[in-house]
């Protein structure tokens, strides 16, 4: 596809970075042109300096060539009527970054008119992610199939744990539940793991599980499960109006410290329920006295990286707490990463991916078949969510009798409202929904896993 951006942030290159990736022509458009440069230099793209609301400038850049055009500048104005003036222009698909918890709202009111096929809220979208996980406190990372129904979940083993030493064949017979594990990475190394697999303490292991069935697994290989019920939040800006306004839906305590004293009282005003301190979160004093050792959850949303992870290391060694830790900077993201400040958030990167998700269910009409789309361990590995049509090649073969392509394992079958883990004699019909996991990248048909 020949898609346009407008905007080269972080968030803009990151997209760019992505769609390249994935094989498509990428054309950037940026005001500044200094961003302009650095996003050309490092991608294979093409590049036009000017204002993106303007005729003229979306004209040279091809617009009526290109079929998406995704704006993300700073500016959520300038987002929605660059679409505006795309649409009339040339007509392609558009997508808008919208972050205004006001035009979040209304959107829906004027999408048709704006002509957007979709708009996009980066700090809403990581609220959601971080809700998930604050639901599912020992997962280390949730993603959603079947419309909620099936999960892949991941964690990992503990010293001691009853899955250390473990060959994967082995896992029905001692736990007694159909959990299937599909990915598993050690230090550097990722697998599609087989049956001779053998889990060991330290494995980061992601399996497919039903939301009933979360528990009960957790529960029988070794990994506490504990309620969430009070959540500190550090830092008072969009993410967090998101993320609390969520989890006092849930009935969860809500606690924020904003040390912007006209930004507190902002928040005290339109977050009632919730109890809002205004300090500096990286005072030890203040964190003393607020119980941080109290807390379930403890999430980290201030504007610089290296406040999120003073006080996401100082939560690790003073409470139990579920630790959250956004992080901006891309070269923060691999340090952050042998730390011990949970998960973290970027929104540029879940961004991008929502944004590849789409467009993949978008190339639908040009041969995809592609329902949802994740990417695990950085990249290195994509989840996929197939509905099946009459057409495909293995309808009605058992799984054994498929040849499919190496590193590539079919992990849920949704069928009629039941989930099943596949076992050799299991077969794929058409109408189900499948679920599979495949270090091959790029793929959008199911015709492509199996081995010619």
């Amino acid at each position: 596809m020949n898609i346009m951006i407008a905007g080269c942030g972080k968030v803009g290159k990151t997209i760019a970075m992505r769609l390249c990736e994935e094989g498509h022509q990428v054309t950037v458009i940026d005001i500044d042109e200094n961003a302009l440069q650095a996003v050309k230099s490092s991608l294979d793209v093409m590049g036009y300096h000017g204002d993106c609301t303007s005729i003229k400038v979306l004209e040279e850049a091809g617009i009526r060539h290109t079929d998406l055009l995704i704006t993300v500048t700073s500016d959520d104005e300038k987002n929605m009527l660059t679409c505006l003036v795309a649409r009339k222009v040339g007509g392609c698909q558009t997508i808008a970054r919208v972050r205004s918890p006001q035009y979040a709202e209304d959107i829906k009111y004027i999408k048709d008119d704006l002509g957007l096929s979709m708009s996009i809220n980066p700090e809403k979208v990581a609220a959601d992610e971080m809700i998930r996980l604050i639901q599912i406190p020992s997962a280390l990372e949730v993603e959603t199939f079947a419309k909620g129904r099936v999960n892949l979940i991941s964690f990992a083993v503990a010293e001691g744990s009853m899955l250390d030493g473990l060959r994967l064949k082995n896992l029905h017979s001692k736990i007694g539940m159909n959990a299937l594990i599909c990915v598993a990475a050690r230090g550097d190394n990722v697998v599609i793991p087989d049956g001779e697999y053998e889990i060991k303490a330290g494995d980061r292991l992601w399996v497919t599980l039903s939301l009933a069935d979360i528990n009960t697994f957790f529960n029988k290989v070794g990994i506490k499960t504990k309620t969430i019920k009070d959540v500190l939040i550090a830092g008072g800006g969009t993410m967090t109006y998101y993320l609390a306004q969520k989890l006092i839906s849930l009935k969860i305590n809500v606690k924020i410290i904003e040390i912007n004293p006209k930004r507190a009282d902002e928040l005290s005003e339109k977050l009632p329920k919730a109890m809002i301190i205004c300090g500096d979160a990286t005072d030890k004093s203040l964190l003393t006295e607020e119980a941080l050792d109290e807390m379930d959850a403890v999430c980290s949303l201030m504007n610089e990286d290296e406040e999120n992870i003073l006080m996401s290391l100082y939560a690790h060694r003073n409470s139990s707490a579920k630790i959250m830790t956004r992080i901006h900077r891309d070269s923060y993201e691999e340090l952050v990463s042998e730390l011990p400040v949970g998960q973290t958030i970027a929104t540029k990167k879940l961004t991008s991916d929502y944004i590849v998700r789409y467009i993949r269910a978008m190339q639908n009409s040009l041969g995809s078949e592609v329902e949802t789309l994740y990417r695990l361990v950085d990249g290195r590995v994509e989840a996929l969510e197939f509905n099946i049509g009459s057409g495909f090649i293995g309808s009605g073969k058992s799984l054994k009798d498929l040849p499919l392509i190496s590193g590539t394992l079919i992990c849920c079958i949704y069928r009629g409202g039941k989930i099943i883990r596949p076992g050799g004699n299991d077969r794929l019909e058409a109408g189900d929904s499948v679920v599979l996991v495949t270090t091959h990248k790029g793929i959008n048909s199911l015709d492509e896993i199996i081995r010619r």
